[in-house]
């Protein structure tokens, strides 16, 4: 058997850790402050190592030493030494510590990307809008080019008959029956009902 090796040089006077978590488990506070002298320092090296932030490391260490106070009785010296079964509750919890903060900030990460994303309504108001723009533009390639440039011109320019006469030098009325008959002809292509 190995001897303890003590960082002062003179071996600690008193109980071992392992019969002061006996004591622990029956309640005994002063018991409980000797076993948090002896454990404080390498629980809250081990912690911070996994985590890395002094300030969650010593967070997590109070949290482990408030574990060991409340499960103390679950301690078996047959399973390995105290110091052993201390050190791996506290890097347990430094684990779980460092697997919640993973998930919030995917969770977070998720949430952004979905508050980018637009809308159902939005996304399928765009696609029927590019859908309904080429189906005018299919309708409007089977009017007569006359008929078409009228159209364009009165609206999509937005220019009064009178002003699309103008342009193109043809009588009013003419450009009046060229719009009403390409309208005609692309209401039913588009499949309106008059």
């Amino acid at each position: 058997m190995r001897e303890a090796v003590h960082i002062s040089g003179v071996p600690s006077s008193g109980p071992g850790l392992q019969e002061l978590l006996g004591q622990v488990a029956r309640g005994d506070q002063a018991a409980f402050t000797q076993v948090y002298d002896q454990v404080s320092g390498p629980v809250l090296g081990l912690v911070r190592s996994v985590l890395r932030d002094p300030a969650q490391s010593e967070e997590v260490a109070q949290e482990v030493l408030v574990e060991v106070w409340r499960t103390a009785p679950r301690y078996q010296a047959s399973r390995g030494s105290a110091m052993n079964w201390v050190l791996t509750l506290a890097h347990h919890r430094a684990v779980d510590r460092v697997r919640s903060a993973e998930a919030t900030a995917a969770r977070e990460h998720k949430a952004a990307l979905l508050d980018r994303t637009p809308d159902f309504d939005e996304v399928s108001e765009q696609v029927e809008s590019r859908l309904e723009r080429e189906q005018v533009r299919r309708c409007l390639r089977t009017l007569s080019e006359l008929q078409r440039e009228s159209v364009t011109l009165a609206y999509y320019r937005g220019l009064t008959y009178r002003e699309v006469g103008e342009l193109l030098s043809v009588p009013l009325g003419t450009i009046k029956t060229r719009l009403r008959d390409g309208l005609i002809r692309l209401r039913d292509c588009l499949g309106v009902n008059a």
